[in-house]
């Protein structure tokens, strides 16, 4: 199971929030990059890159961060927020980053998500389906679609999507513990789909209970930045993985 930690920007600057709440905003660096530098420095390969201002401006905002960190580490990065036109996901990946995630056009705009899944193929596209009882979330989760979960992934299971970041947003940022029961579900349900867990991860213990049902990878977020989850946890998780 891949360990990847997250870097939300606002402003530039590292920050978390809670459920998805801009005026929870804490900035925990004012420098993504250094961040980025002190993950790789501890062995971790991957990194999830969140535009927030890009979720809320719709449209890619954060592109020369982006552009730094891929430039100045071997991270691999999957990128999401604001990405809503072919000139954004263009950018993205001009900019380095090695995967996409794609969650309100996906829903907005399915033909359009299907015409990216064809042309970047499915290494390269990350469906994010985030969920808010049972619901599909959109715009930096500012907005509750009328999709349910399952329905929403079945029809892109049947399209070729490979790669799926669910999270409940009841438990983003609010280091109460993940949504294990969820994503033992979807895994039962959609065994073929390659589920990354993110939100309330919080404890070392849930990375091997994770791994143990299945999951592809775990982010960690907020964890990390209050201490919960220590980098020498992450590294014997690496070691034994």
């Amino acid at each position: 199971m891949r360990i990847i930690p997250a870097i939300d920007i606002i402003d530039g600057k590292c920050v978390r929030l809670s459920q998805g709440e801009y005026s929870s905003k804490k900035v925990y660096n004012e420098n993504p990059l250094e961040v980025a530098k002190m993950f790789e420095s501890n062995g971790l390969k991957y990194l999830h890159l969140v535009d927030l201002d890009g979720a809320k401006a719709k449209h890619v905002v954060n592109y020369k961060a982006l552009y730094q960190i891929a430039r100045e580490t071997s991270l691999t990065i999957d990128f999401g927020g604001g990405v809503k036109t072919d000139d954004d996901i263009r950018l993205v990946f001009e900019n380095g980053a090695k995967q996409v995630t794609i969650g309100s056009i996906a829903v907005s705009e399915p033909e359009k998500f299907d015409t990216w899944l064809f042309q970047f193929g499915p290494d390269k596209i990350i469906l994010g389906a985030d969920v808010k009882d049972g619901m599909v979330a959109i715009s930096g989760w500012q907005t509750v679609s009328t999709l349910k979960l399952n329905s929403f992934l079945e029809g892109y299971a049947k399209k070729g999507v490979k790669y799926v970041i669910c999270t409940d947003i009841s438990k983003d940022g609010m280091l109460l513990g993940t949504s294990m029961e969820l994503y033992k579900e979807l895994k039962k349900n959609f065994p073929k789909m390659l589920f990354i867990a993110s939100g309330g991860v919080t404890e070392k213990s849930e990375l091997h209970l994770l791994n143990d049902i299945g999951m592809d990878g775990a982010i960690i977020g907020k964890a990390i930045y209050e201490g919960r989850i220590s980098m020498q946890d992450l590294k014997d998780f690496i070691q034994i993985d």
